[in-house]
């Protein structure tokens, strides 16, 4: 007979043969034994509950929970109070009908654990903290608010919603996200120039398409530490695979050096002008008019990757480049930051006369992104939940910040951090002539996960000083201080 699992159990055949000598629990037994050893139930898996299966194999409840306990005993299950029976962790082969040396013992806290394979080593010890950049605080997700949109969004949705619907995405949303972004970000938006993206690639992938397709560009400008060399992201890749010359604009303490745009004959760029990744520089008022006349001179775009703007603060907020030129600016956002990346929700405002071609390369890629997640989206930012978990998070990541400069000047009073004024990362500069490398090694083996500025850039042979992006976003506070202590000795 085959049962159907309940919740993350798979399928499993047991055989249960009624005409047989040997009496139906042990029957049982030794089938859930064999699955066990087999492979086919491994370790952490949930077993249903002793009513469901026994309604399943037409037995009495009790027989399964006999059953249930006779290989706990053994070590084959493990159970706690008010959770559901699993897979035990094991390692080997036992002889039938043989008891483990003793059941796993899991704490409350743990992860289930998961049996090894032979050979393989103890894992390592965990990190003490990964600096990792670009990663937003995961554990912060407002889950309770993004279920009850969810739950609005599934109750409230008319019929003709649930349909394919325009490519470009929910016109509730669109007209939301237009309103939101002349509200905060002084853009001038419309909901018609408006393109709906599954996350930000997926948005600038739209972009670059459109801008080869029907734009005439052949060769788009990156910055410079920015996005990297084609070998470390995959942007650069794809603008490659799409027959696109790219190039690469150095970066200094006011951004993007915009008169070097001619001389690498850029037809488009793309920016981070709120909060230059990873430098943390700002585009300066002078650079911002000069980028803007380069476009409207040339008939060049601008591709405005605005993706940490929300998060600032010692300054008061710059607005989005677009604002200055909304003929010649994309204008690319994305709720991975300000929720989390699983969200997979970005927007293109593109100009007006290269719109219908950004839709265009949605429709063909991928019809429309999913319209409940867009109006739960929606539903967030009409009902203020979206700004209020965006100050509490501003509280949360300013925090963290005041923690990570303490650390620094504690432990390594030498290294003097830039990039701060907004955003979840910072820039720790490294001693002339420091290998990032193996600094990063050394730190990973005393459990600290260090990033270097080097795989931010387009040409990694090129000599730059050497310096660490020190991202904070989902690291704890409590974890802050210790880390940089570890690795003090690294730094300076």
């Amino acid at each position: 007979m085959a049962i159907e699992w309940s919740g993350l159990s798979p399928e499993l055949l047991v055989r249960l043969d009624r005409s047989a000598s040997q009496p139906l629990r042990a029957q049982l037994e030794a089938s859930l034994r064999e699955a066990i050893r087999g492979g086919r139930l491994r370790a952490g898996e949930r077993l249903p509950s002793s009513r469901e299966l026994a309604r399943e194999l037409g037995v009495s409840r009790g027989m399964v929970q006999d059953c249930y306990g006779q290989l706990l005993a053994e070590g084959y299950l493990t159970s706690r109070t008010g959770s559901a029976t699993r897979v035990a962790g094991i390692s080997g082969q036992h002889a039938a009908g043989q008891p483990l040396a003793g059941p796993a013992v899991v704490s409350p806290s743990a992860p289930w654990p998961s049996a090894p394979s032979p050979g393989r080593q103890p894992p390592e010890p965990p990190l003490i903290a990964d600096f990792q950049p670009g990663v937003p605080d995961l554990s912060s997700f407002p889950r309770t608010d993004w279920a009850w949109a969810v739950k609005q969004a599934c109750t409230q949705a008319a019929a003709a919603d649930l349909g394919y619907g325009d490519p470009r995405g929910s016109s509730v949303l669109r007209e939301v996200l237009a309103g939101y972004l002349r509200r905060v970000r002084a853009a001038a938006a419309s909901p018609a120039q408006m393109t709906i993206s599954t996350g930000f690639a997926q948005g600038i992938n739209l972009v670059l398409r459109a801008l080869a397709r029907q734009g005439g560009v052949t060769c788009v400008a990156f910055e410079d530490p920015g996005y990297g060399s084609p070998q470390a992201d995959a942007t650069v890749r794809a603008a490659l695979a799409m027959g696109i010359r790219v190039t690469y604009v150095p970066v200094d303490e006011q951004g993007l050096v915009v008169s070097e745009l001619a001389a690498a004959g850029a037809q488009a760029v793309v920016v981070t002008p709120a909060h230059q990744s990873p430098t943390g520089v700002v585009l300066s008022p002078a650079r911002r008019r000069a980028l803007t006349d380069w476009a409207r001179r040339g008939g060049g775009y601008v591709i405005e990757d605005d993706y940490d703007s929300e998060f600032r603060y010692d300054k008061e907020p710059v607005g989005a480049l677009q604002g200055l030129a909304p003929d010649q600016v994309f204008l690319l956002g994305t709720a991975s930051k300000a929720l989390a990346p699983a969200v997979r929700l970005g927007w293109v405002h593109a100009p007006s006369a290269l719109a219908a071609a950004v839709a265009a390369e949605k429709e063909m890629s991928d019809r429309g992104s999913c319209t409940l997640d867009q109006l739960a989206l929606a539903t967030l930012l009409t009902t203020g939940r979206y700004d209020r978990h965006l100050r509490r998070m501003r509280t949360v990541y300013a925090a963290r910040r005041a923690t990570l400069t303490d650390a620094f000047a504690r432990h390594a009073p030498g290294v003097q951090l830039t990039g701060l004024a907004a955003g979840f990362h910072a820039v720790a500069p490294l001693p002339p002539g420091a290998d990032e490398t193996a600094v990063i090694a050394a730190a990973g083996e005393r459990r600290v996960g260090l990033h270097g500025i080097g795989g931010y850039r387009g040409n990694p042979d090129t000599a730059a000083p050497p310096a660490l992006v020190m991202g904070f976003g989902n690291v704890r506070e409590r974890a802050i201080e210790p880390a940089i202590a570890a690795v003090a000795g690294l730094l300076s």
